[in-house]
């Protein structure tokens, strides 16, 4: 133990007689400068850990014109993914999911079309040194867009039968977008499901009638759904409406009489005539699609209709529309005796009025206490039963196969 504190005793001081040497020889004051010869004392500043994962974030930095849908995804090697966020121009944050393993990161839904997009994500490797990485792009803005419009006006009241219905004018390839990009809310939690008629519309109606005063928003969320192979929804809105008291008509071509029932109750026995054999009126649920205090109707594509049976009316009053196809309940002036006794017509509902109409007779009063949306039922005509997409006639579709 002497002999080690002897060697540093002299180790200490051959170093102070360094000193004292060099600072005899400097030409300035007697402090120690850099560059003296003196051995390094200070060890190097460790160098930080780098972690293992590896952050992939697709689209590249810097891309345009990128999809909104399946595009943006954030992955992860060697490690797991701790934080993804995606913010919008607006300063929006985009929801997404991260997967239970960690190891990937999508949106719940599409991007917006024409928008800016920063992404940042952090991940961290399996001893919890963390890494993160950047990038942004942009979305395409759409050529083509499928021009969608419905049968609804923002904050109208309708009948307890109204259907949404739902027109593209181009052909729907990825019907299951469509459904997720329309949303229904109700002010009593009644589920709404949808029903193709074809590949450019699509029908909304819960499984029975609509609660009187039910308040129902649809939410259009399809300017970013690519509904077909480059072709977009065109559309983002919100269309409020309410649904009014409940007018259920049932008319029963046997008696000629159509009983009106409003909330519950009876109010009315309406006299009518129907189709005549050869255009007997269809059988079935239908809904008051259009409302007109005149129209015009002639028997142009009626089919039938043979030489000297022609008409064309253009002024025919008190007319509620209730197939595309051309079925009417609508005043009559000309079927006289007919009305409440046989059958008349060319397969409308025809109720008793004056040549121009009055609000004083049945027709009036059935056209004047009626909403787009009522029902009219008819039964125990010889035709056949309506098609469930003609008009609104979707009730005529039993719910499990809608």
């Amino acid at each position: 133990m002497a002999s080690v504190r002897r060697t540093v005793a002299a180790g200490a001081l051959g170093g102070a007689l360094v000193l004292m040497a060099t600072g005899c020889g400097s030409s300035g004051g007697g402090g120690a400068k850099s560059g003296d010869g003196r051995a390094a004392t200070t060890a190097a500043a460790p160098k930080p850990a780098v972690s293992a994962a590896q952050i992939g974030i697709e689209p590249k930095n810097g891309s345009t014109g990128v999809k909104p849908s399946g595009a943006l995804k954030v992955t992860v090697s060697s490690g797991r993914l701790t934080a993804v966020t995606v913010t919008g121009k607006d300063g929006r944050t985009v929801a997404g999911t991260l997967a239970a393993d960690g190891l990937s990161w999508t949106p719940t839904g599409p991007l917006a079309v024409s928008g800016e997009y920063r992404v940042a994500a952090r991940a961290a490797d399996a001893k919890g040194v963390e890494t993160t990485a950047e990038s942004g792009f942009s979305t395409l803005t759409p050529e083509k867009e499928a021009d969608p419009h419905d049968n609804i006006g923002d904050g109208q009241t309708y009948g307890v039968g109204m259907i949404v219905s739902l027109r593209f004018d181009r052909h729907v390839k990825d019907r299951a977008a469509v459904e997720q990009g329309v949303t229904f809310e109700t002010s009593d939690g009644t589920p709404v499901k949808p029903h193709w008629f074809g590949d450019e519309r699509v029908d909304f109606r819960p499984a029975a009638f609509w609660k009187p005063g039910t308040k129902v928003t649809v939410h259009y969320r399809l300017k970013s759904v690519e509904i077909a192979p480059g072709v977009y929804g065109g559309v983002d809105s919100d269309e409020p409406f309410t649904i009014g008291r409940s007018r259920v008509s049932t008319a029963d071509v046997s008696t000629h009489r159509m009983a009106v029932v409003q909330d519950g109750q009876q109010v009315d026995s309406v006299p009518f005539t129907a189709g005549k054999a050869g255009f007997d009126s269809w059988n079935g649920t239908m809904v008051v699609e259009e409302m007109d205090r005149k129209t015009r109707m002639s028997s142009n594509g009626v089919s039938g209709i043979t030489a000297g049976q022609e008409y064309d009316l253009d002024d025919v009053p008190h007319a509620l529309r209730l197939t595309d196809s051309g079925t009417y309940v609508h005043g009559n002036s000309w079927a006289g005796s007919a009305i409440g006794h046989s059958n008349a017509s060319h397969g409308c509902i025809g109720v008793r009025d004056t040549r121009y109409g009055s609000d004083d007779t049945d027709a009036g009063r059935f056209y004047n206490n009626s909403l787009v949306g009522d029902v009219v039922t008819v039964v125990n005509s010889k035709g056949d039963k309506v098609s469930p997409d003609n008009g609104l006639s979707g009730w005529n579709l039993d719910w499990n196969a809608w």
